[in-house]
């Protein structure tokens, strides 16, 4: 195990480069001049090429992928081009108040979606299920913006139970206070298509021939979705979290903007607004990487779920 682990960190290394230079050559060819941008419609040619000369813009592009290749190993990315802050401090206090939220929405949503799976799949082809499906169906089908004004209206003005917005230094009163109605939101907009993803893992699993042997063999129904049928439909599930572990990175934008949450979504859409390309630069590199870690961490929980599952 030890050497495919290096042998596959070995290969991220091409993956790497070529998502450094997608990025780079996408944000100096198609992204535009950001020096037009922050210097406003008011501005002359010389205040324009002094603002390329503060930010680097005006250096040969070969100089300027190497600064970035060096801002990745050294993991500075500068300042801000529209406040000055550091991007490093930018990432520290804004990634808390991400994962404050969609880490407990991850556990909640993946634990619920699996029970409510094995449920629905042990009374599969009944009106109950029929009626879940459908209530999943109509529940994808409304925008999360209906969902976000619906339940402040209705649980922050009618009934006060939730603040509207705000966030402070203590997590406990984060967790419990401010970010519980937008993990309800995010929970139940989430449940609906995670549901009908995992029920159609779990009856792939009861149609195959190793369950009707259990079932020949007299082992208890219970036993086998808890065991049997969990067990082997974990493998896609675990692709399905997986591979939603690098958006934690990123925040959740709407939730974020309506709530007032200080964190990397609404950071994203402030620095998509203001063109502040430094710090997209280093959210876009992070996830990158995030992407591949956790690619390989599921492998890894693959051989661990089902030793037949060869790692090479």
């Amino acid at each position: 195990m030890l050497a495919y682990v290096i042998r596959r960190l070995w290969q991220m290394i091409p993956t790497m480069l070529g998502v450094i230079l997608l990025i780079f050559f996408l944000f100096n060819w198609v992204g535009g001049d950001p020096a037009y941008i922050l210097a406003g419609k008011m501005s002359s040619p010389e205040q324009i090429e002094n603002i390329r000369k503060q930010l680097g813009t005006d250096q040969p592009y070969y100089i300027q992928l190497w600064i970035f290749i060096k801002q990745i190993l050294t993991f500075d990315y500068g300042a801000s081009w529209s406040t000055g802050e550091l991007v490093s401090q930018i990432l520290a206090t804004r990634l808390g108040p991400s994962l404050t939220l969609l880490i407990p929405l991850t556990i909640l949503q993946t634990l619920i979606s699996i029970l409510l799976a094995l449920a629905v799949a042990a009374i599969r082809g009944s009106l109950a299920d029929r009626m879940v499906m459908m209530l999943c169906t109509i529940g994808m089908s409304i925008s999360i913006l209906v969902y976000i004004i619906v339940f402040q209206y209705f649980f922050s003005y009618k009934l006060g139970w939730f603040p509207v917005q705000g966030w402070s230094d203590d997590f406990t009163e984060n967790l419990f206070k401010y970010a519980l109605l937008p993990i309800i939101i995010m929970l139940v907009v989430s449940i609906s298509p995670t549901l009908r993803l995992y029920r159609s893992f779990v009856l792939d699993e009861i149609n195959q021939d190793y369950i009707r042997t259990a079932r020949a063999k007299g082992v208890g129904e219970r036993r086998i979705l808890g065991v049997h049928v969990l067990r082997n439909a974990s493998i896609p599930i675990i692709t399905d979290v997986m591979s939603a572990l690098p958006a934690l990175l990123i925040g959740a934008f709407l939730i974020e903007r309506f709530f007032g949450i200080p964190g990397i979504g609404r950071e994203i859409i402030i620095a998509v607004e203001r063109s502040d390309f430094p710090v997209i630069k280093a959210i876009t590199v992070y996830v990158a990487a995030a992407t591949m870690f956790f690619n390989l961490i599921a492998d890894l929980i693959y051989k661990a779920v089902d030793p037949r599952v060869q790692l090479k």
